[in-house]
């Protein structure tokens, strides 16, 4: 083991820590959902001269090297480019992540009362234990679009005067049956109702005054009604800030860190990196916590397009010179890594894991059961990867999700591999993965920024 980062800070490095997870930290809290995400993260560029795509194709202009272009898709996926001096098909430099999270979605059809009792029904979204996810103050984000179109932004839950909503546990009293169960069954994905209200609403002539009550609430402050859950995106987030975490302050506390960590430091990094040899490229997107499937995810074409749109804006287009880019280009595919937990050593395998103060970790590869669904990164690319952070001083580590048999994971990597391209994964250790709260390391989310500065700022790959 290396020595820990920490050690090794000046008292500028502290002051540039700090500086960039106050900012995260204010991302995160800003950032519950994919759409806010992407609000945010374009909010952001805009400052540093990034303009968008399309208003750029629709007025003729040519790009050129040093301009600063972002596109997104359906609001839950964005990509920004930095083009550089060399030509784009002798390659980019990418990073990619992707800025959805574990959750629990509200179902189309979800309002009910049992027992003068108003609740959501949920679908859980990504791989969770169902249990962390009870007797926890929990929020309401997303969106409702109505038939007219017209989008209505609902956020409940997290300013101090906003009430709270949750699912309810057995009291201990009368769980003795439960505790009996595996943890997997112990809750039931259809037991994840959120419960909203409890008092009916007077003078009502409907049967289900309760219900009528919410649904009184949602016309008056919203103005939609109970059909428009049919076209609404609304997920059930833990409700709070995120926080410093351990009496050093050492550590931050907060929901959604996986992969929001990643997709935070890779657009800090692009807006540090301001002129570039190669183009630099920074792609974050949805839905990898459900297979990467969908319009949105780095498996639909929305990368490809958007590359092939730059080079028809720079008047370079046909489909080799698309495919010569791709090829070309090198990628950190920024995911999130296990963190040896002492608590659990068992099923960590302690000469290839993750450590907290111990940088940035590469994953030479991920996947479960013999590696399935890996991207494996080739001993040429991670030599030349090694060579680059040593020489800009940035704290890395490598390792693997876990003991063998005990689990595995997947990334976005293995999409982008399938271009030619050399890709590897990247991203910061995390414990409590999947969790409502998750805790990384303030280190390690500094060094994550250096490595994804110096990629970016890579010229030559030979």
């Amino acid at each position: 083991m290396k020595e820990n980062a920490w050690n090794t800070y000046t008292d500028e490095d502290m002051e540039m820590m700090d500086a960039l997870v106050q900012g995260y930290k204010y991302f995160l809290d800003n950032g519950k959902t994919e759409r806010e995400c992407v609000r945010e993260m374009i909010a952001a560029a805009r400052q540093y001269g990034y303009k968008s795509l399309e208003e750029v194709i629709s007025t003729g202009y040519i790009l050129r090297a040093g301009d600063k272009v972002y596109a997104q898709t359906k609001g839950k996926a964005v990509m920004f480019v930095n083009i550089g001096l060399f030509p784009m098909e002798e390659g980019m430099n990418i990073l990619g992540a992707h800025i959805d999270s574990p959750r629990l979605d509200v179902k189309m059809n979800p309002l009910y009362e049992d027992t003068e009792l108003a609740y959501l029904d949920t679908h859980y979204y990504g791989g969770i234990k169902k249990y962390q996810w009870v007797a926890l103050p929990m929020a309401l984000h997303g969106t409702v679009v109505k038939k007219d179109g017209s989008h209505v932004a609902i956020v409940i839950g997290e300013n101090e005067e906003d009430p709270v909503v949750g699912i309810t546990d057995l009291l201990v009293h009368l769980s003795a049956k439960q505790m009996e169960k595996k943890a997997s069954v112990v809750v039931e994905g259809e037991k994840l109702d959120v419960l909203i209200g409890s008092r009916p609403l007077k003078e009502c002539e409907e049967k289900e005054k309760v219900k009528a009550g919410i649904l009184n609430i949602l016309k008056e402050k919203y103005d939609i009604e109970e059909d428009d859950f049919l076209s609404a995106e609304i997920e059930v987030v833990p409700a709070g800030k995120s926080r410093d975490y351990g009496l050093d302050r050492s550590m931050i506390m907060a929901y959604g860190q996986d992969d929001r960590v990643c997709a935070y430091t890779s657009l800090m990094a692009m807006l540090a990196v301001d002129q570039v040899a190669r183009t630099t490229a920074c792609i974050l997107v949805d839905k990898e916590e459900i297979g990467s499937v969908g319009a949105s995810s780095m498996g639909s074409r929305f990368f490809e397009n958007t590359v092939a749109e730059i080079l028809q804006s720079m008047r370079k287009f046909d489909d080799i010179t698309l495919r010569r880019t791709l090829a070309r280009s090198k990628m950190l595919s920024s995911d999130v890594s296990a963190a040896y937990d002492p608590l659990y050593a068992s099923v960590f395998e302690k000469k290839n894991t993750a450590y907290f103060g111990h940088g940035v970790v590469f994953n030479k590869y991920t996947g479960a059961r013999g590696k399935s669904g890996s991207n494996d990164a080739g001993a040429e690319y991670i030599a030349r990867i090694r060579r680059i952070l040593d020489e800009k001083k940035v704290t890395y580590q490598f390792a693997e999700l876990g003991q063998v048999d005990e689990g595995g994971g997947g990334t976005i990597a293995y999409i982008p591999a399938a271009y030619d391209m050399d890709v590897i994964d990247c991203g910061v250790a995390v414990l409590n993965m999947h969790a409502p709260w998750e805790i990384t390391s303030k280190s390690d989310i500094y060094e994550a920024e250096k490595c994804y500065e110096a990629f970016l700022e890579v010229k030559d790959w030979f």
